[in-house]
């Protein structure tokens, strides 16, 4: 474990800081705090839209900034409004679509906006319904319509990381794709935007390098803040490609394993 005492830490939520159960635990909250009362900056990065944030804000105390959409999306926990976003416009989504139904007929769309989102009707919203979402079914012109910060491509029995290298191969020159999940579920931003992209230029406004930046994660799209960040730890439960990448390792999850490691940073 590393012995220095970071400037800002960066971490992922679902998988990472949020247990199995859907929770963030006593502990982990306490040890958040930890990081703020040190002096440090706090900076969640996750794929989750803004909407899916208000109880993230209200656990922390509603301190600093997260990084959504995978990058997408700059959001303020204080005010729990946005401060920026990356989309991607509509001549490029209606061109990736069209690739990808080429390439993989049985993918489904969705489109996340800064606010709500669309989809496509055969689109598996799985167990949450399309009101307690913000989301509508639409039709295939109106979902490449309009601007938006990510594209999600769900095929319903795919293994993701063979998924999302077809994708690659097929719009990887229009847009950044990745996955968080164990579906087959693809995520896609505007070309170059990542957790890092964000995250670098937070930092550089707040004079802040690479070097004094501690980043938490488990999944392939959490990598380039892995790799950015100058010290990084992958939960054990984490994806293979990303524990062969990060410095260190982090009990899992649902053993606080964030916390446990912000403890010792922050004691």
């Amino acid at each position: 474990m590393s012995d220095f005492t970071p400037r800002l830490i960066a971490t992922d939520l679902d998988g990472t800081i949020v247990r199995s159960d859907g929770t963030v635990s006593a502990r982990t909250v306490a040890a958040l705090g930890r990081v703020e009362r040190a002096g440090a900056t706090l900076v969640m990065v996750t794929g989750r839209p803004p909407r899916w944030m208000h109880e993230i804000a209200g656990a922390v105390g509603h301190h600093g900034v997260a990084i959504c959409a995978n990058g997408a999306v700059v959001y303020d926990l204080h005010t729990e409004r946005i401060l920026r976003t990356s989309m991607i416009e509509p001549q490029v989504i209606a061109q990736v679509v069209e690739r990808l139904r080429q390439a993989v007929p049985e993918l489904r769309f969705a489109v996340e906006y800064p606010s709500g989102f669309v989809f496509e009707a055969r689109y598996n919203l799985g167990r949450w319904d399309a009101e307690a979402l913000g989301g509508r079914p639409v039709d295939n012109d109106t979902l490449v319509s309009r601007s938006g910060t990510k594209l999600l491509a769900f095929h319903p029995g795919a293994d993701p990381d063979s998924l999302a290298a077809k994708a690659i191969k097929a719009v990887g020159d229009l847009v950044t794709v990745t996955h968080s999940s164990g579906r087959g579920l693809l995520e896609m931003s505007a070309q170059g935007i990542t957790k890092a992209s964000a995250l670098a230029e937070f930092c550089n406004e707040q004079g802040i390098t690479s070097a004094q930046v501690a980043a938490f994660g488990d999944m392939p799209n959490d990598l380039p803040m892995l790799t950015w960040a100058g010290t990084s730890y992958g939960v054990a439960n984490g994806h293979p490609d990303v524990l062969a990448t990060v410095t260190f390792t982090a009990a899992s999850n649902d053993e606080d394993g964030v916390a446990q490691v912000l403890e010792k940073m922050f004691p």
